[in-house]
């Protein structure tokens, strides 16, 4: 489990094909403390288990599920991707909770810069309309945002300053796309209210 609230960034060093899915060594901006093997890192919000840990450096494998799923497949060596290591229990929950799951990508439909701040407007399947909510929690990249407003098909952030200094953010333009992931409580809530319940007898 990830909180949005990014770590740092990472720089893709090597990219290679391996048995119908790709692999990544990626190298980070800031350190890998305590390191462990196998554990969870989102890359662009995509939770993924990293392997062969050396200092900044580690690998990661990306399955064809993900690659169909989120836009890994399309980052170039040399591209910069938000970095997120899995939360600590005794880890401040400072944006939401986010599992890593990407649902879905979403496209970059307008970019305003509005004095200090930057609003995005995004395109996505309404599909997945139910599970935006006005100020609910969103994760795109990985960041954790606020919803300024949804409709159809459709929602819009306002990224402060600081976000879009130390993330990637800043570069989105019209045109780009985004890893999302929805609320997953909504999810959780919307199952448990449709299934109905088995009897115990």
């Amino acid at each position: 489990m990830f909180t949005g609230i990014i770590e740092g960034v990472g720089r893709l060093i090597a990219k290679r094909a391996v048995g119908g899915g790709l692999a990544f060594d990626i190298e980070a901006e800031f350190e890998l403390s305590d390191p462990q093997e196998g554990e969870s890192i989102a890359v662009s919000g995509v939770c993924l288990t990293a392997y062969n840990i050396r200092e900044r450096k580690f690998s990661v494998d990306v399955s064809p599920e993900t690659l169909s799923r989120t836009r890994l497949g399309s980052i170039r060596q040399g591209s910069r991707a938000h970095l997120e290591r899995a939360l600590k229990l005794s880890d401040r929950l400072g944006g939401h909770i986010v599992s890593g799951h990407v649902d879905c990508m979403a496209l970059v439909k307008q970019r305003q810069d509005l004095g200090d701040y930057t609003l995005f407007t995004f395109s996505m399947p309404e599909s997945l309309d139910r599970y935006v909510i006005e100020k609910g929690s969103i994760a795109v990249d990985g960041v954790s945002l606020t919803v300024n407003s949804c409709e159809t098909g459709m929602f819009s952030v306002s990224v402060i300053p600081h976000t879009l200094h130390f993330t990637t953010l800043a570069a989105l333009k019209a045109g780009h796309k985004v890893n999302i992931e929805v609320d997953i409580f909504g999810k959780y809530i919307e199952k448990l209210l449709l299934t109905p319940a088995k009897s115990s007898a």
